[in-house]
């Protein structure tokens, strides 16, 4: 597992580069006043890439931004920034959806109707992310593919879902919960 380092600073902080990254993705829809209302972890098994999500509220709407965070670069993974850390050294930050660490995560979390890691940091309440098969497959990154719902929705996942992942955060201090992706089957179905 990747060790959390208490108190470390991060240079850019979150605050700085996260919602100035979202403002400028075709997925967001927003008017830029994007504010934290939480995150959750994935542990990395090999305890080398960190593996959290940030979900982000603009009015209403509460965007899911998945990151992960290595000490070199990844090759084909879509960088987010880089940014320094106060105890590791520099950390390439990368859009999860792009880092085959977050996919195996994503993919092991719904198999074993797994529960997210809380990321703990004070000042924000409690999310959860949960895994839930719909239908038994095997599930690996070449016979699935992961649809993010990266502005969290409400209600069920489509027919050809083989598996879910929902959420639960508090928003203004109420718990909400909402759909955070769907996984489908490709190549021949079994």
């Amino acid at each position: 597992m990747v060790k959390i380092h208490a108190g470390a600073k991060l240079t850019p902080s979150f605050r700085d580069f996260l919602p100035v990254w979202v403002a400028s993705r075709p997925w967001y829809r927003g008017n830029g006043a994007l504010w934290p209302i939480g995150f959750f972890r994935f542990e990395d098994p090999a305890g080398q890439v960190g593996v959290e999500t940030h979900l982000l509220q603009d009015g209403p709407v509460v965007y899911q931004v998945p990151l992960t965070y290595r000490s070199a670069p990844l090759a084909g993974g879509a960088l987010v920034t880089t940014a320094e850390h106060s105890v590791l050294g520099t950390r390439w930050i990368y859009d999860a959806v792009t880092d085959p660490v977050w996919i195996a995560a994503i993919l092991d979390l719904v198999a074993t109707g797994g529960v997210s890691d809380s990321a703990a940091r004070s000042g924000f309440g409690p999310v959860v992310a949960r895994g839930a098969v719909i239908r038994p497959v095997r599930l690996t990154p070449e016979t699935a593919v992961i649809d993010l719902d990266r502005r969290i929705v409400p209600g069920t996942p489509p027919g050809d879902a083989v598996g879910v992942v929902n959420g639960s955060w508090y928003q203004d201090g109420v718990e909400k919960s909402g759909r955070l992706a769907v996984i489908r089957q490709t190549g021949p179905k079994t």
